[in-house]
């Protein structure tokens, strides 16, 4: 079974065919992640809210799953997987386009590893035009899998694991023999800063997990320019960190007396790009914790939330598939794995100066968020929330 289903869902080189229609603008790429964003805001709340713990997502890599699904569906159902994935006001026929553009970018920048799967029940004949289509434009698979056989979930584990360069050990847990249709998005990253931490300067240091909790966790260190910004609304510092390949990552530190549940509550796909705005170059000395990240998450209780509830429903329509109806999709299955380190031991790194006058230093030493994006395109790659950088996984 196995040997069926890894050309399925092995990645697929972003050799995209010919494009018929007209090449996306700048400004339509814009808008996609605009509304990108905000999806990914309403999601990382969602998500963030059932939870005390460390949060790590992909909200692009969830956006193209459910996009590739969107394309799909019909009627009501593709209605609701557009207004919840706050692309309604787009034309759905241009929506692929528009995310094979985002998703070719970032292939060339070569940061990133992503896996969707789209499948059905193996009794389900797939068009083989919608097939081609989340190929081509969503870099994904579909194809039917024997959910009554027994070596269903360890297949799919196996490749995830594999792809992900076996960082991602374990997708889904257990496999319901009646599903009718699971929808599959894994990624693992680990960017390189562009200004790189230097082994030799970390230390372990403490960080303050909560008022009751102390936990000691390799700190790194590097004194350089930085883009810094503060967001008085929220008592908010946003710290930008330059990562090779075109990416970059944004540290959001409450001040000391501020809640960060108070931070989820309020981002929003508008505050990010008013953030990335507010940025001012400056000398600082910055001190980032290590951390290594895997969170899974089913996103079956999640979604109707967001106003994404018909797909589950005996009533989805997802003729677009194969022609038939009947179909409904039974799970959403997201899993992410992040590696924040030094990446590199050595490079052209700054060593602290005692003979002249010291730059701020900004400790990143209790809880906090960050959202890892592509510049080019300011699609939101990572949304994650460090509450104790010595804990990998969820509970």
């Amino acid at each position: 079974m196995t040997s069926r289903l890894l050309p399925l869902l092995a990645c697929i080189p972003l050799l995209a065919m010919p494009l018929l229609a007209q090449e996306p603008s700048a400004g339509e790429i814009q808008d996609l992640s605009t509304r990108n964003a905000d999806f990914a805001a309403r999601l990382y709340r969602a998500i963030a809210s059932t939870t005390d713990d460390n949060v790590l997502l992909s909200p692009f890599t969830v956006s193209l799953g459910l996009a590739a699904l969107m394309s799909g569906a019909d009627g009501s159902t593709r209605e609701q997987l557009l207004q919840g994935l706050s692309l309604n006001a787009l034309d759905h026929l241009r929506i692929p386009e528009l995310f094979q553009s985002v998703r070719e970018s970032m292939a060339q920048s070569g940061f990133v590893n992503q896996g969707i799967g789209i499948l059905p029940r193996q009794q389900f004949k797939v068009d083989s035009t919608y097939r081609d289509v989340v190929q081509t434009k969503y870099g994904g698979n579909v194809q039917g899998l024997d959910y009554s056989e027994g070596g269903a979930k360890d297949t799919i584990n196996q490749f995830f694991y594999t792809y992900t360069r076996e960082q991602v050990k374990e997708v889904v847990s257990a496999i319901d023999p009646q599903t009718q249709m699971m929808l599959i998005t894994a990624i693992f990253f680990q960017g390189q800063f562009a200004l790189t931490f230097n082994t030799s300067f970390t230390q372990d240091e403490r960080f303050y997990v909560n008022k009751y909790k102390i936990a000691m966790v390799p700190m790194m260190f590097r004194s350089d320019k930085y883009h810094l910004a503060y967001d008085r609304s929220l008592k908010l510092g946003v710290l930008k960190l330059p990562m090779t390949g075109g990416a970059a990552m944004l540290v959001l530190l409450p001040d000391e007396d501020v809640d960060y549940t108070s931070i989820d509550e309020e981002i929003t796909g508008e505050r990010f790009q008013g953030w990335l705005k507010q940025l001012k170059r400056t000398r600082l000395e910055v001190q980032l914790p290590r951390f290594i990240l895997e969170q899974s998450y089913s996103l079956q209780k999640v979604l109707p939330g967001l106003g994404i509830s018909e797909v589950f429903q005996d009533s989805a329509d997802f003729s677009g598939i194969g022609g038939e109806t009947g179909l409904r999709l039974s799970e959403v299955v997201h899993k992410a794995a992040i590696t924040v380190d030094e990446t590199s031991s050595t490079g052209n790194v700054h060593a602290p100066n005692i003979f002249a006058s010291l730059p701020p230093r900004l400790t990143v030493n209790r809880p906090f968020l960050f959202l890892i994006y592509h510049q080019a395109t300011s699609s939101i790659l990572f949304m994650g929330r460090v509450i104790d950088p010595t804990k990998k996984k969820r509970k």
